[in-house]
């Protein structure tokens, strides 16, 4: 390895490998503290070198590479890939550290294993979210990568008697010019897995990138357009029975009693099983279930079920942004600078119910074997998944295995807290008594009425200016469900009465006003709800940016200007929003009934700002026309991809600006399906340009931060063509 492409380690990495039948060479790697307690010695024994190899019965390796002598690099992925990217640019960071060539690196998803695969910042737990993929593992892959090729070349120079020092690699092929040898990974890997394991890895230097930060073509493109990927809907085993479930129409009700005698008429019905949760049907197949389900006839006791209506919580919701609440900021003497202030505003807004609306709606293959379950999912709370199923059948979660396939689409869903498809399905397995494969299939209609969802939310605001038009007070109530409380998570996400994500980019929002005070009503509801796309960030992005949009009007300052100066000790927001504004060209006229708003937000480490361009049309409705976005989010591991996610995650935020809502009549679900839970049309798809800082700071996310930008962005271009101001979403023009 070349000198200069050394560097220092702050903490020892140990490495395990282990020989595979195939003769290559596998690969693992246990990051200190984020795995299971490291042996006080390794098994060479106190005074044996610290490069000796130490045994893989001392620990349990988080193995990551495999090297076959067909010269294919298998690259084990933790993460679920549920159109991220994940796959690829988790691959992308082993191939360059291990010098592959692109083209010979294959992927696979991982079984759930928590003290393998465990997710680096959630400790010992396996998942995907909070756009962590990339960031938690972007050390990791790479010193699996690094780890893999210094035994190669520690091989090669055995094998020919050279200096390791003279060798090269590059594209899966290591060379000596001296003696004019070459060889594969392939050739190599027998002998390469005899090798000592590096106890220290050196990384590139990020100048020294090839494949890191360029545009590789996706790792999951070609199954998912030739058929060959495996989603949970196309698993078929031997003696498979499909299974829906009857859930209850209002929150909180049970079954009383059914009829299924109807229903055992259908052909191709096998079984009919009360559940806690409802009745589900098991047939054949998915029409034959779904037959079956609608024959049945259920007698609800809905004595305890939830009967309030979107209208009424509201309304309730609203008495309560006019109290004090529980603080989760306060900045200096928000009431005395009210008072003192030249001019004040006040707005209330309202958010409401929204669903994650997945392509794929949820969908779960379990089977029951004598020594455990077996899962077949799209999972992306594994360790979560595995614990509940477990205690469905009161065995050991180690016990439950996970095959991850792809899933279609989550947006927060598939990591439900409670692992609630998942259970239902394990209660349906379990109450059949055999080992008969059983696949749950929602349907969309189930997904939008009996699901969780994105918490209805009130707003209420009100700011002081000075005579020169700057902030000088700010105060900022927020009502509504935790979606924390009552799970795993609660013990972390809630301090004092504090649920953050509740109040992330509003506790925390970045302009610098001296007095500022951030409350919190958190109501409590039988309406299950959870995290979705950009959680906090859906409602406070809004909230915050339209709101200071309206205190530079009041100010009569420019939208742009009146940021720059509240964020002169921000960088990187400041750097997004000039990038942002220079590219749509901020401040060029617009013509009669057009407008251009400008929004900026912080969201898992990384910095967004959009400006949005729209068209107010003679019929009181709007189009949005352009959208420019910035985007700071470290080093790019693929540019291609974080623009697809940019694009991707605004035109998901687009889909709630313009349309999407879920409401509640008497504790049932309005909506059923996507005529009226809409979402984006492609051709309200607007032009978008996608614009990333560069950067050589890690990672962070990218799969959420695009999400919460674009409706403040598109309400304040609204402001500016119109002058109405909009206090709720989806947005609506006043007649």
């Amino acid at each position: 390895m070349k000198q200069e492409n050394k560097v220092s380690l702050s903490r020892r990495q140990f490495l395990v490998m282990t020989a595979s039948a195939g003769a290559g060479l596998t690969l693992g790697m246990l990051l200190p503290g984020c795995s299971r307690e490291e042996p006080a010695q390794s098994q060479a024994g106190p005074g044996k070198a610290g490069g000796e190899m130490m045994a893989a019965t001392n620990f349990e390796p988080n193995a990551f590479v495999r090297i076959g002598a067909d010269d294919r690099v298998t690259v084990t992925i933790k993460h679920l890939e549920m159109g991220q990217g994940t796959y690829t640019g988790l691959a992308t960071l082993v191939a360059e550290e291990l010098d592959a060539a692109w083209s010979q690196i294959d992927v696979e998803g991982a079984q759930a294993d928590a003290n393998t695969y465990n997710n680096l910042f959630w400790g010992k737990m396996q998942g995907t979210g909070g756009s962590t993929a990339i960031a938690n593992s972007y050390e990791q892959m790479r010193k699996a990568g690094a780890a893999a090729r210094e035994m190669l070349v520690t091989a090669a120079a055995k094998k020919w008697n050279v200096e390791a020092s003279d060798i090269t690699v590059q594209d899966g092929v290591l060379r000596n010019p001296g003696s004019g040898h070459q060889a594969s990974f392939g050739e190599l890997a027998e002998l390469a897995a005899q090798q000592v394991v590096p106890e220290e890895v050196f990384l590139k230097d990020p100048k020294e990138f090839r494949l890191i930060g360029t545009r590789l073509p996706r790792k999951d493109s070609k199954a998912k357009t030739n058929g060959t990927a495996m989603f949970t809907q196309d698993v078929k085993l031997p003696g498979m029975l499909t299974a829906l479930v009857a859930h209850p129409p209002r929150f909180g009700a049970k079954v009383k009693s059914f009829d299924a005698s109807k229903a055992k008429t259908i052909a191709g019905v096998d079984a009919i099983v009360e559940i806690p949760n409802g009745v589900a049907v098991l047939g054949k197949d998915f029409w034959s279930a779904k037959k079956g389900r609608d024959a049945l006839q259920i007698d609800w006791d809905e004595s305890g079920a939830f009967a309030l209506g979107s209208d009424e919580l509201l309304a309730e919701y609203k008495v309560l942004a006019n109290k004090p609440g529980t603080v989760a900021r306060k900045d200096g003497d928000v009431s005395n600078a009210m008072q003192s202030a030249s001019s004040t505003l006040q707005a209330t807004l309202e958010f409401p119910f929204l669903a994650h609306a997945t392509l794929e709606p949820m969908n779960c293959v379990m089977q029951r074997h004598k020594d455990g379950v077996e899962i077949w999912n799209g999972d992306q709370f594994q360790t979560g998944d595995q614990n509940a199923v477990a205690s469905v059948f009161g065995i050991a979660p180690e016990q439950v295995k996970i095959n991850m396939l792809y899933a279609g689409g989550s947006f927060g869903r598939r990591a439900n807290p409670q692992s609630d498809y998942l259970v239902e399905t394990a209660t349906i397995v379990k109450a059949l008594d055999d080992e008969a494969p059983v696949k749950l299939v929602w349907t969309r209609e189930d997904d939008m009425r009996a699901g969780y969802y994105r918490p209805l939310y009130v707003h209420k605001l009100e700011a002081g200016l000075d005579a020169d038009g700057n902030p000088v007070a700010w105060q900022h109530r927020i009502v509504g469900q935790s979606i924390i409380a009552g799970t795993a998570f609660e013990g972390g996400l809630v301090k004092d009465g504090i649920d953050i994500t509740s109040v992330e980019g509003a506790s925390n929002m970045p302009y610098a006003i001296p007095n500022v005070t951030v409350e919190l009503h958190t109501t409590k509801l039988p309406v299950p709800v959870q995290w979705w796309r950009s959680v906090g960030s859906t409602h406070t992005a809004f909230a915050v940016e339209t709101f200071i949009d309206q205190l530079a009007l009041v100010a009569n300052k420019d939208p742009l200007e009146f940021r720059r100066a509240l964020l002169k000790d921000h960088p990187r927001q400041l750097g997004v929003l000039e990038l942002v504004a220079e590219k749509a060209g901020w401040g060029q006229p617009m013509a009669a009934g057009r407008g251009r708003g400008i929004a900026v937000h912080e969201s898992f480490n990384s910095y967004v700002a959009q400006v949005a361009e729209v068209s107010v049309h003679a019929n009181k409705g709007f189009s949005v026309d352009r959208v420019v976005i910035a985007v700071d989010c470290g080093i790019a591991i693929n540019p291609d991809i974080v623009v697809a996610q940019m694009e991707g995650g605004m035109g998901f935020g687009l889909s709630a600006t313009l349309s999407s809502e879920l409401a509640i009549d008497k504790g049932r679900v309005v909506q059923s399906n996507f005529h009226d839970y809409t979402v984006l049309r492609m051709n309200q798809m607007p032009l978008v340009e996608v614009h990333i800082v560069k950067s050589a700071k890690p990672p962070t996310g990218v799969g959420e931060p695009a999400t919460p930008v674009i409706a403040p962005a598109v309400a304040n271009a609204l402001t500016a063509a119109t002058g109405q101001r909009f206090d709720r979403l989806p947005l609506r023009l006043s007649a």
